[in-house]
Parts: C-alpha cells; structure tokens; sequence
C-alpha cells in the first residue's frame, strides 16, 4: 500500500471514529432527555385534572388536548414512550393528579381506572319525584320516558310503575344515562321483594309479593325511623286481619296528587277514592312511594302486639296504643305539645 493510501485511510478512519463518537454523544444527549422527560411531572395542580378521553381517540390526539392545556408539551419523547410501551388507551373520564408522570398517565389511560359519579334514590320518593332527580342530574345523559311510558320497561308490571324502584346509592360513569339508573333500581327491587317474600314470616295478610310491597311504601311514609318500622307495619297488619280500614294519610294523600298544598281537609277525606284508606278497606291499588330494603323487611316481619293505633309524639317518634281510648289521650298529649312549642316561638 502506497503512502498516500495509508495516509488517506487513516484520515478516513478517523472520520469515522470521530462521527462515531459524536452520534453516541448525540444518542446518550437525547436518552438523557428523554430520562428526564419520564421523570418530570406533569403540570397537574394539587386539585387534580378531571379529563375525557372520547371513544376513538389515540395517544396523539390526548397529548396535543393536554399541551394545549398546559399540562406537557408534545413531542418525539412522547412517540418514543408510546412506542416502548404499547399502551391501548381506554375511553373515559380520568382524575390526572399532582405529580403524575408521563409514564403514570399511559398507565392510568390504558387502566380504564374511570372516574365515578353517585346517584341516590331517596327513600321514600315517588317515581315522579324520582325521574325530576333524574332529569336535574348533570352528568347523565337523559334519555328516559316519562312517567306514563315507563309501564312495561324491562317488565314493569303493567298499569302502575310506582314503588318498583329500589332506593339506594348507584355509582355510574359519564356516559350512562337515567335510564341505565332506572333499569338497575328495578332489577334491585325485583331481587329484594323476591328475596324478602321468599323470608317472609308466616301467617301475614297478603296474597302477592305485590302487596307487601304495597304496605313496605306506606311504612316507609309513614316513619323515618328504622326502630319504628316493624312496629308501624304491625299495626296496619293487624287492622288488615281485623278487616279494620288502614286509615293511612300518606296514601291520602298520594291520591290527590298536585291538588295536595300540604294540608288535608275534611273532604279531602270524605272522597271516595282508590287511594283513600279511610273511606275503603284493605290495601290501596298500588305502592304509594319507594320503600328502602328496612320498610320491606319490616313488611315482611312485623312487630307483635296488641297496638292498633300510633300518633305522632312531636319529637320525632309515635305514640303506640291498644285502645281507641290510649290513642285519643296520646293524641290530646301531642296536640298539647304542639299548642306549647308554637307559644315559645312567639
């Protein structure tokens, strides 16, 4: 090899080394970024980030909504982390909280670890009361029939949808709508009135798992207090094996529906309607409210005893007696009480 090839290679060779030395400072430069970027949180306030990833949305799309929030800044570091890590995002509404890291935020998208939203249905309610709540809901979507056109959805009883509606605490994410809610509270019902009716103590006076739902909706109006429920249930037990009329307000004033202004009238009483229990025997046609799992197993197991009426006491409770005579004295005491406690407000 002449000298003038030795000295050439070499030359080259040197480039080489030299072009070498630089990409693995350049490679090595940008790792080192790319480490600091997985270890940089994100710019999440100590309140947190409530963020909705919309169905068909890709790792892109979130980053670009996120930079122009101000919580990252797009870029290669994010392709490079999406790609080493293969992460299928789920759609959904996510909680970003204070010192979440890039890698933190692909875990949690791809977790599907949604946020979640309560609705309560309130014991005692009625079903118009319950589609209001509904309606006024901020996070549902609202897609359900009125009252009328809720008969015969997913096998409500034909006629009547009133009382079919379990109370109770139901969680659901951005998406779900009323209805969802609605389908859910009825199929709670139908298993707590079967199961209830199935542990039902014996001897009671009702023909259908109906009834007792029936009587569990007056209960439930009628107390709010769980020690009372047996013993209220016992009483309307009683007067229906005595043939006696229940004699309930509650289911009054059920029946008069928006004509009720928060009193009840002499003739609102003498009305002979379906729902009135002081002109007609027996139970009304339908459930007046929506009784909670304690009314219903207070009117499947109610309290023994020989009370046949109850008053309210003005403290928050009643007053139980066997006797007509009892309950009048009960009644003068409550009437005092009442009489006493509007003098002290004057």
């Amino acid at each position: 090899m002449s000298k003038g090839l030795r000295h050439n290679t070499g030359r080259l060779l040197a480039v080489v080394i030299i072009l070498l030395v630089l990409a693995v400072a350049a490679a090595s430069g940008l790792w080192q970024q790319y480490q600091q970027f997985l270890r940089t949180p994100l710019l999440v306030t100590e309140s947190g980030l409530v963020f909705e990833v919309r169905r068909g949305t890709n790792i892109r799309s979130v980053v670009a909504e996120l930079a122009r929030r101000g919580v990252t800044r797009a870029g290669w570091h994010w392709r490079l982390l999406n790609k080493l890590q293969a992460s299928t995002i789920q759609a959904g509404e996510y909680t970003l909280a204070a010192g979440m890291t890039p890698t933190d935020l692909l875990r949690l998208l791809s977790s599907g670890k949604v946020v979640s939203y309560r609705f309560t249905i309130v014991e005692g309610w009625n079903v118009v009361q319950l589609l209001a709540a509904l309606e006024r809901d901020p996070v549902l979507q609202h897609n359900a029939p009125g009252v009328d056109e809720l008969v015969g959805l997913d096998g409500l009883p034909a006629g009547h949808s009133e009382g079919w509606f379990l109370p109770e605490t139901y969680v659901f994410v951005r998406g779900d709508s009323d209805l969802s809610i609605l389908r859910r509270a009825y199929r709670a019902m139908q298993h707590a009135l079967l199961e209830t009716w199935a542990g039902r103590a014996e001897h009671l006076p009702f023909e259908t798992s109906y009834e007792l739902l029936i009587l569990a909706s007056i209960v439930e109006k009628e107390t709010s207090r769980e020690d009372e429920r047996a013993a209220i249930a016992g009483v309307f037990v009683r007067r229906l094996q005595n043939r006696w009329r229940l004699e309930t307000d509650p289911s009054v004033i059920y029946g008069m529906g928006e004509a009720y202004d928060g009193d009840i009238r002499r003739r609102d009483l003498d009305a002979d309607t379906a729902y009135n229990t002081y002109r007609r025997h027996g139970l009304p046609p339908t459930p007046i409210a929506l009784p909670g799992l304690a009314s219903l197993r207070a009117a499947a197991h109610p309290e023994a005893g020989d009370a046949m009426f109850f008053v309210a006491d003005g403290q928050g409770g009643h007053t139980f007696s066997a006797t007509l005579e009892g309950h009048n004295k009960a009644v003068r005491k409550m009437l005092r009480r009442g009489a006493g406690q509007q003098e002290k407000k004057r």
